[in-house]
């Protein structure tokens, strides 16, 4: 009876673990299919940048792509970004925050992907997308699986389109879905719409067009409510580089309630390598 029992059990466990090991695989493939999707979506014949694309701008957009993207830069807007540094899994009192590495690929407005591991105690990876957002520990337990829905969609819309801004410049030249407006003498406006959503994201430029922060109202369910609603999302930039033609920044800070006394940064990163790659490559 025991041994049937312990039989019993080991199946059980067996059955448990296989199930775990075929859903992180099928995870893995939906994001090896979206990461080529997006991949695929980079402009094959890009035209190169001239300052006249921007001439009717307000000024402070102006500055801010003479700053980004040298004169005859092919304007290419899909980027992949290999980054490390910090990601919070606690609260702003209790940030809990744990080292990360982390892969992108962004293709605005069209999508992206963030491949991300946490290796501390209790290893913690996962992907985030404008579908889904699933984690799991020590590789198999999933703990937290949501998608799916519009709530999810227009919380992942506005991380992207801020994420444009400052590390795919191309995708926010004037055209269509993409319109700006000025906000004072250091801040200009752009909002981008496509396929029914849309976000509006400030950027703030210095005097040489260096943007140093990036700030909108994120849909967002970070509150004590869980509830969805509009909140103040925004982060800081710094280390800026050459990559391909675009002058980028490699320190990013950003997080909720920005702007206001409960702003809590969550998300430190250090970029280790930015690719604007062609299809096929």
């Amino acid at each position: 009876m025991q041994k049937k029992v312990v039989y019993s059990i080991s199946a059980i466990l067996g059955l448990s673990i296989l199930s775990l090991v075929a859903l992180r695989l099928w995870d893995e493939r939906a994001d090896r299919m979206e990461w080529a999707r997006l991949s695929a979506s980079q402009r094959t014949s890009p035209a190169v940048y001239d300052p006249v694309m921007v001439a009717d701008l307000p000024e402070p957009a102006q500055r801010f792509f003479s700053f980004a993207i040298k004169p005859g830069t092919p304007l290419l807007t899909v980027a992949e970004i290999d980054m490390a540094g910090e990601f919070s899994l606690g609260t702003r009192d209790n940030p809990d925050y744990q080292a990360m590495d982390a892969r992108q690929i962004l293709a605005a407005p069209t999508g992206f992907v963030w491949k991300v591991r946490m290796p501390g105690v209790v290893a913690v990876s996962g992907s985030d997308t404008g579908s889904w957002t699933r984690f799991r520990i020590l590789g198999l337990i999933p703990v937290a699986r949501m998608g799916g829905d519009t709530d999810h969609a227009r919380a992942a819309y506005g991380r992207y389109v801020a994420e444009a801004v400052f590390w795919t410049p191309a995708a926010l030249l004037p055209g269509p879905g993409v319109v700006w407006e000025t906000v004072d003498d250091h801040t200009a406006r752009v909002t981008v719409s496509h396929l029914g959503l849309s976000q509006a994201v400030d950027l703030k430029v210095d005097g040489d067009g260096r943007p140093i922060k990036v700030h909108f109202m994120r849909w967002s369910d970070a509150n004590p409510e869980r509830t969805h609603r509009l909140q103040p999302f925004g982060g800081r930039l710094s280390d800026f580089r050459e990559v391909q033609g675009f002058r980028l920044p490699f320190n990013v800070e950003a997080g909720n309630m920005f702007g206001t006394d409960d702003y809590f940064v969550f998300f430190k990163a250090e970029v280790m390598a930015i690719r604007f790659p062609l299809p096929g490559s």
